[in-house]
């Protein structure tokens, strides 16, 4: 299974901060982030890699 391991982020208008998606690699992050602002939107996005955290003993 692959991992999800990049996040769309989008910053409202009051500063606030929401995960949209997640993603396999930044290309296919970035490239939502690109539809959604050239659809007009007027938000920021940004893109940021996952944390995974460990599962091991």
């Amino acid at each position: 299974m692959t991992e999800l391991v990049w996040a769309l982020i989008r910053q409202d208008d009051n500063g606030n901060h929401y995960r949209v998606s997640r993603f396999r690699t930044r290309e296919e992050a970035e490239s939502v982030a690109d539809r959604f602002e050239d659809a007009g939107q007027r938000r920021l996005y940004r893109v940021e890699q996952i944390e995974q955290s460990s599962t091991s003993p």
